[in-house]
């Protein structure tokens, strides 16, 4: 049974574009549908929304407290080794063996692969939006109509909840 739905950010949550000015990023656009799904659909069968990113952007922190999503990991290059933790201390505070079977992962880039590749080995579940690289699409379980900050991620999570 699915207990963690671990997102990537950008091209998953937003549609990839980093908007640059002087000072740094300005902005990322979210798709209110994907928060809605996030926040108030996840809940309702016990699932844990995980984010971790290897970058690191107040945009997205904010986005998280506003979502709930108290598991938000920024700045991760090793993001399978930052899901191992996760999982491990969940089991502990649990008093269960959480593993990778029991993860869904959306990603979108090469980076996202080093969870994925486990995952989807260890019968947990992988998805990506369409506009993902072809290595990610070529081992995912099911791809989204919709692009990545679109809608993508909602339904992901319409499909998970169906499952």
């Amino acid at each position: 049974m699915i207990r963690f739905l671990v997102m990537d950010v950008d091209g998953t949550l937003t549609d990839g574009k980093i908007y640059m000015g002087q000072q740094g990023e300005l902005f990322k656009a979210f798709d209110i549908k994907d928060g809605y799904g996030i926040r108030h659909l996840l809940p309702t069968k016990g699932i844990i929304p995980v984010v971790i990113t290897a970058r690191e952007s107040r945009i997205v922190e904010n986005r998280c407290r506003e979502l709930d999503i108290t598991e938000l990991h920024q700045g991760c290059k090793n993001k399978y080794e930052t899901l191992q933790q996760i999982l491990y201390r969940y089991s502990v505070l649990d008093g269960c063996s959480y593993s990778l079977s029991d993860v869904a992962y959306v990603g979108d880039d090469v980076l996202d692969l080093q969870c994925m590749n486990p995952i989807k080995a260890a019968g947990g579940l992988v998805f990506c939006p369409p506009d993902a690289v072809p290595e990610v699409r070529a081992i995912t379980d099911f791809i989204p109509s919709r692009t990545a900050g679109n809608g993508a991620v909602r339904e992901i999570i319409d499909h998970l909840l169906l499952a």
